[in-house]
């Protein structure tokens, strides 16, 4: 029989985990030919998610549980789900209750088929128009930029079989985005459809701060294009530089200019000003992933899991 492996993240949750727990149990559990377990990773959550897992994990010996000494962010959190799962294939989940839980059962039967992944991407969403908004340009932009095999509607869910998850822990990047990483490794894939659902247990911790972070990650990972720009508008400063500077020293030599206008080296050398340190700045971001991955630090840490508690059990 196959196993499959269900891994969630978690972060400030501990309202949606009962009710998620049991709307699986209600719509996965028993549905398919498979053995499962269920992979939950506390991603240095302060509330009581912690608590309320393990309280779960007493109640099912097929929970897995692993807090993270810190928030290492999503992309930490579900690669140390993908670490530890020891399923035939993988599902990532939100723990939100925003995708409908019996659509596993429909990526379950396409990975039977031979497909390596399988991707749920959204057909509609029951969000308000500005998440929607940010989602759609988030999307289009990783699509004409990095990744012309993002589908439109972007995926946050998604089936890995055992060697996808094996490629994609063997890559072990920093300040990646996990979902470029999928797209990028081209395995056979198929997709899914589903609409999103609105949240109504908890508030969401995906802060404007942490979608701006992902959008540069998956810029500077999977593209070269911010480098392209900039080089782009150094040269034709350049050039333009050049033509001005003839057509100064033309209008010097016949005569027409008696003393350089201040206005006019006042605003080029602020343009020259803004121009080289928007360079310094994006060269900074590159040379800071390069640094951050040269220390070779461990993506997550893990301060505590249930393992031991389960090889005494057994």
């Amino acid at each position: 029989m196959n196993k499959l492996s269900i891994i969630i993240p978690v972060y400030y949750n501990e309202d949606n985990l009962r009710p998620l727990y049991e709307d699986m149990q209600q719509k996965l559990f028993g549905k398919g030919d498979f053995d499962y377990e269920l992979v939950f990773v506390d991603d240095g959550s302060k509330d009581k998610s912690w608590q309320v897992l393990k309280e779960l994990a007493e109640q099912d010996e097929h929970i897995r549980l692993y807090h993270l000494s810190r928030n290492f962010g999503s992309h930490a959190a579900i690669l140390c789900g993908l670490s530890h799962c020891t399923g035939d294939c993988a599902v990532v989940k939100a723990a939100d209750l925003q995708e409908p839980t019996e659509m596993i059962l429909e990526m379950y039967n396409s990975w039977k088929k031979g497909n390596n992944v399988v991707l749920a991407v959204r057909q509609d969403r029951e969000e308000s128009a500005k998440q929607t908004m940010f989602a759609n340009l988030y999307y289009w932009m990783v699509r004409k930029m990095a990744l012309p095999n993002m589908p439109k509607g972007g995926f946050d869910v998604y089936l890995l079989d055992r060697k996808v998850i094996e490629v994609l822990d063997r890559m072990d990047e920093r300040n990646s985005a996990l979902t470029g990483q999928i797209l990028w490794s081209g395995f056979k894939t198929d997709i899914v459809y589903y609409t999103r659902l609105a949240r109504e247990i908890g508030v969401s911790r995906w802060t404007l701060k942490k979608k701006i972070r992902l959008v540069a990650d998956t810029l500077f990972s999977f593209s070269n294009l911010p480098i392209t720009i900039v080089s782009g508008v150094g040269f034709f400063s350049c050039v333009i530089s050049v033509i001005w500077a003839i057509v100064v020293l033309i209008s010097k030599l016949i005569g027409k200019i008696a003393v350089s206008g201040y206005t006019t080296i006042f605003i080029f050398q602020l343009l020259s000003f803004g121009i080289i340190m928007m360079t310094m700045g994006l060269l900074g971001s590159y040379l800071w992933r390069i640094f951050d991955a040269s220390r070779n630090r461990p993506v997550y840490i893990v301060e505590e899991n249930n393992e031991r508690k389960k090889s005494d059990n057994s």
